[in-house]
């Protein structure tokens, strides 16, 4: 077993003499520093070294030509990869020198589209009901997800597509238009929800969505009174056979990535577990595997919730049941604030499990094949960012330049309120 201890003196005595590999895309030639190594080019990629003193400087200076960090790694592994790649053209180009291999591949031997290019060639269905016209949708079931003893009421509803064109993908959100009028005698506006199915349905036949909506309450600033949400009292209260106003779809930013092979972290609290039922389900629910030869997910899936109480955990049964049937796929981290405690005392916060995590989070997002996903209360961004930007910052790397080319390649995609 690797011991850090060991090691620890080592590796402070000899950071700044530490080499990386930056592969990167998008600069000219004329983009090279002098004092660096020629860049290797590939695949309309460039690498070139950088010492660990250095790393903070040449990342701002990438994002200042604009570039985009592909990657980032230690020159031993580099060459490694490097060296693989070389044997792997080989092959392909007929040299007979070269001897077969019949080993597995893995995920990062095939070519691979980047998710820019995946998003710009899937059609994203958007707006195919818009207010003016929008589509009943007749509610087919509404249940209690949250159990006896925990805070507040959080239904799972689900609505017939069938009399019409509404079709979505996972990520994406509809448009909800509760019934009557505002106080100026005007209809209730649009309030927006994530999907919580696959595109498919909960019943994998294309003829359903379903929805996970809290009843939001609290008091009225001025006058202390408990008021109730418009649109999601209209929801929680639905009865079933109901037809409900619904426009949509809307939403890209939280379209999840089509590598079966990718690291998929998921960080949100509450409700916004939404999308990441629809990702679960996709990856693992035995229906969905069948109804989708092209996506057989094999990658690592990680979802990280924040919850009050443990009956506040949405989907709490089915999503251990995932974890128990695919321990090597599946990793399933809870934040329970009333019961559990973070490293200082406090009440146990997202944020925190991140700052637990940051170091194995800091080494997955600079694998190029990683996506995160955020979803949720606001709040927690500040925390995650800060947590992010301490584990980079051990590595020279500025966080918040670094999470811009995440963002700029669609592999940290946040979607708060």
């Amino acid at each position: 077993m690797y011991n850090s201890s060991s090691t620890g003196s080592s590796d402070n005595s000899s950071a700044s003499s530490r080499l990386y590999v930056y592969e990167v895309e998008g600069l000219g030639q004329s983009g090279q520093a002098s004092d660096m190594s020629a860049p290797l080019r590939r695949s309309g990629t460039q690498s070139f070294t950088v010492p660990y003193s250095r790393m903070q400087q040449e990342t701002k200076r990438i994002m200042q030509l604009g570039g985009t960090i592909v990657s980032i790694r230690p020159v031993g592994e580099a060459a490694e990869a490097s060296a693989a790649s070389s044997s792997n053209a080989n092959a392909s180009s007929g040299d007979s020198s070269a001897p077969a291999k019949s080993a597995k591949p893995s995920a990062n031997t095939s070519k691979k589209k980047s998710m820019t290019q995946a998003k710009e060639k899937k059609k994203v269905p958007v707006n195919i009901y818009r207010p003016k016209s929008p589509y009943m949708g007749e509610c087919l079931s509404n249940d209690e997800l949250v159990a006896e003893g925990g805070i507040g009421t959080v239904k799972h509803l689900k609505f017939d597509l069938s009399e019409g064109d509404l079709h979505y993908l996972e990520g994406q959100s509809i448009g909800i238009i509760p019934d009557g009028e505002d106080e100026k005698g005007k209809p209730h506006k649009i309030r927006l929800y994530s999907i919580a199915s696959t595109q498919h349905g909960d019943d994998v036949d294309d003829k359903t969505v379903s929805l996970c909506v809290r009843q939001l309450e609290y008091k009225d600033p001025e006058t202390g009174e408990q008021v109730k949400g418009v649109c999601s009292t209209f929801l929680c209260n639905l009865d079933v056979g109901q037809k409900v106003k619904i426009t949509g779809p809307v939403g890209k930013e939280m379209l999840l990535a089509d590598d079966p092979n990718a690291n998929i972290v998921m960080m949100g609290t509450g409700t916004g577990i939404a999308p990441f039922r629809a990702y679960l389900w996709r990856m693992f629910k035995d229906k969905e595997r069948e109804a989708n030869p092209d996506y057989q997910f094999n990658g690592k899936a990680w979802l990280i919730f924040g919850i009050p109480k443990t009956e506040n955990i949405l989907y709490k049964e089915e999503l251990e049941e995932l974890k128990e049937k695919y321990p090597d796929n599946f990793e399933l981290t809870y934040a329970i604030s009333r019961e559990q405690k973070n490293s200082e005392g406090g009440r146990m916060y997202i944020q925190h499990r991140v700052a637990e995590n940051a170091e194995r989070l800091w080494q997955m997002v600079q694998q190029d094949n990683t996506y995160v996903y955020i979803c949720g209360l606001k709040g927690m961004e500040d925390g995650i960012d800060e947590a992010m930007a301490a584990e980079a910052s051990k590595a020279g790397v500025e966080w918040s330049d670094y999470r811009r080319t995440l963002k700029k390649a669609h592999r940290w995609n946040v979607e708060t309120y």
